[in-house]
């Protein structure tokens, strides 16, 4: 396989169209994953208020938050809106088609948490759900078995067999059917955050003895999978994230480095996959995800009894919060913290890869493109600004008002919405709504371009 060596006869900016699977962007500007705790009862409309203002002001591909595809199993977080519903998800064509009237382009990312499913730490969940089966890739490795007897975790867990792995998959396929149904543009697979295929990665996570366990093609053998479940009902365009575990802690003797991440997405671009996100974390669901500082207005007693009903007691509240807060200490904001990884990838595949995390700016993401990357995400800087996209778009030298503070992730474990909650960045985002910046006349408009689309 070729690959894409980036060369160019002008420089690739923000504003020129991209091609993902056939499918072509506006723009390279993506809004990532985050979690809009839209819920199950009628959630078009919250995803409507969280969606199209994004849409409006541009952005070329949104890609919706997780969207667990087995129901009340492997979900990771409060609210989130389960893909398992036929009629459910037909409902989001009227989303859908919103989204398209703006010229955007929307991906619904699917989902299912394994070990880091709402069953295993969200103590209330468990309550109210008792007979919910805790499906996992292996045994739980050591510090989370350590973690249970402790008392922070509650873990019963039930491995797949080999023939679950297969039905799993087929559940990937059949959700990524109903999403292409509804309107979805394409797919974008959870595949890091400490999610199930992540799992299926990680030598820490997989210890499996059959054709999913051992060396890399055999993790990787799910990704494949689901690849030819989705493949075999539906055309639409289909992205993976690609985990590279480099802020693995001491204790943990294996983990995806970054010589196997790299070779991940280039058997991941053969077997088919139409985009890579090659994203460095952890092996777990921790601060190396977000990184920044340390959300502590997240923390605010207005929310305290919902911490306490998640983790199961204020002493448990309290250690969360502490272990929180020592997490931040080691993982400080990183400008663009995945351009090096990308870079790399980009230089062994020939599908476009995107670059997440800690993009805050216009000059930051034209550098990027073209060099590191093919697409620029942003996630968090949504929450504060919704329109974001309008400046960026319009101002070579725009730079998002978020911070990196955090304050707006903790609060989402016990189900609060995603918004900022630091008065300095709305007080700048309000400045910038008295001069008019988030307003763009036309929205995004088809546009010929002789120029790359990698």
């Amino acid at each position: 396989m070729a690959a894409f060596d980036g060369s160019t006869d002008y420089d690739v900016t923000l504003e020129i169209p991209v091609s993902i699977g056939g499918l072509e962007l506006p723009n390279r500007l993506y809004r990532a994953p985050l979690l809009e705790h839209a819920g199950d009862d009628d959630p078009v409309d919250r995803l409507l208020d969280e969606l199209e203002p994004c849409a409006e002001a541009g952005v070329g591909l949104l890609m919706q938050g997780a969207t667990p595809i087995r129901g009340r199993e492997g979900r990771a977080a409060p609210g989130m809106t389960g893909f398992e519903d036929p009629d459910r998800v037909a409902s989001m064509s009227r989303l859908t088609e919103r989204i398209d009237a703006h010229g955007s382009r929307i991906f619904a990312q699917l989902a299912h948490g394994g070990l880091r499913s709402m069953e295993i730490w969200h103590a209330g969940y468990r309550r109210r759900n008792p007979g919910l089966r805790q499906r996992v890739v292996s045994k739980p490795p050591l510090p989370l078995r350590l973690a249970d007897r402790l008392g922070i975790l509650s873990i019963d867990a039930d491995p797949l067999s080999t023939d679950e792995v297969y039905e799993l998959a087929a559940d990937f396929g059949r959700a990524a059917d109903r999403a292409a149904a509804a309107g979805y543009h394409g797919v974008h697979l959870a595949g890091a955050t400490m999610g199930i295929f992540q799992q299926f990665l990680s030598p820490f996570y997989n210890r499996r003895d059959d054709e999913f366990g051992g060396a890399l093609d055999d993790r990787l053998r799910f990704f494949g999978v689901v690849h030819e479940e989705i493949r075999a009902r539906t055309d639409v365009p289909l992205v993976t994230k690609v985990p590279a575990e480099t802020e693995t802690p001491w204790f943990v003797r294996e983990s995806i480095d970054a010589e196997e991440a790299i070779e991940a997405c280039r058997r991941l671009a053969e077997i088919g996959y139409d985009a890579v996100v090659p994203v460095g974390s952890s092996p777990f669901w921790d601060h190396a995800i977000i990184r920044g500082e340390f959300g502590s207005r997240g923390f605010d007693d207005r929310v305290s009894r919902g911490f306490e009903a998640a983790f199961g007691g204020p002493w448990r509240r309290r250690l969360v919060e502490l272990a929180a807060r020592i997490d931040a200490a080691t993982t400080p904001f990183e400008a663009a913290w995945n351009a090096d990884l990308c870079r790399r990838v980009r230089a062994v595949v020939d599908v476009p890869v995107l670059c997440v995390g800690g993009i805050r700016g216009r000059p930051e993401a034209d550098r990027l493109l073209g060099d590191a990357c093919s697409m620029v995400g942003m996630a968090r800087p949504f929450y504060a600004e919704p329109r974001l996209a309008a400046r960026l778009l319009a101002e070579s030298d725009a730079t998002a008002v978020c911070e990196s503070c955090n304050n707006c992730v903790p609060p989402q474990a016990v189900g609060e919405p995603g918004v900022c909650r630091t008065p300095a960045v709305l007080k700048r985002r309000g400045e910038f709504e008295k001069r008019g910046a988030y307003e763009r006349e036309g929205g995004n408009r088809r546009r010929d371009s002789d120029g790359p689309k990698l």
